[in-house]
């Protein structure tokens, strides 16, 4: 499937994406997916210690085992994900540890400052389908966020920011949890690959009107 060029809004917005310093307690400037162009649109949580280092999300641990389930379910390669879905997160940068040893999570006022860019994304791409990725991700669409048996394997017609989209969760695959490998965590996730596979957004991700990189129309006469 080939890359479709993004519009010169879409890179304008990350390149000020790339350039935001408003949280001074993160630990890392912001990671990014890129300016994909795309009618889904993956929500993680935050960057891990990895990501920063790689320049691109989900690139260590929970993205190997994340990008192993779309392959055996889905039937997508990491490197054609990459390119065919916008990747976002609750919180762009790496927040640091936290004082029980694992990933401190992005305080309320962290979430509400990186909440802007993702309006933005919202603006300019109108996702048709959006994937949560963990209990963070999900809570920002889901309230009252229920246990995930009861959220996983399901749909979930959401509005967020006055635009309309089916939402799936997909527990998060940092293995830090053994929910996603065994039941009915297993089966539920998989369920969730399938949904996501058959929604129509999915399999016309990058079917968009022809442009050139600079958002104007290919054939103008």
């Amino acid at each position: 499937m080939p890359e479709v060029p993004p519009t010169a809004e879409l890179q304008h917005h990350i390149q000020a994406l790339a350039a935001c310093r408003k949280c001074p307690q993160m630990r890392s400037t912001p990671v990014s997916g890129g300016p994909v162009r795309s009618k889904v649109m993956l929500i993680g949580q935050a960057p891990g210690v990895r990501e920063p280092l790689m320049g691109r999300p989900f690139a260590w641990t929970a993205g190997k085992t994340m990008f192993k389930w779309f392959w055996e379910t889905v039937g997508i390669s990491e490197a054609e994900f990459r390119v065919t879905v916008y990747m976002a997160a609750v919180c762009r940068c790496f927040p640091g540890r936290g004082s029980q040893g694992g990933d401190r999570v992005p305080s309320r006022q962290e979430i509400e400052n990186c909440s802007t860019w993702m309006q933005a994304e919202f603006a300019l791409l109108k996702p048709e389908l959006v994937i949560c990725v963990g209990r963070l991700a999900i809570g920002r669409f889901v309230e009252p966020l229920p246990p995930l048996h009861d959220l996983i394997g399901k749909l979930f017609p959401a509005v967020r920011w006055g635009h309309r989209f089916d939402l799936v969760p997909l527990p998060h695959p940092s293995g830090a949890s053994p929910w996603p490998r065994i039941e009915p965590g297993k089966s539920l996730t998989r369920t969730a690959l399938e949904l996501i596979r058959d929604h129509p957004a999915w399999r016309s991700r990058t079917d968009f009107p022809r442009q050139e990189s600079h958002g104007i129309p290919a054939d103008s006469g």
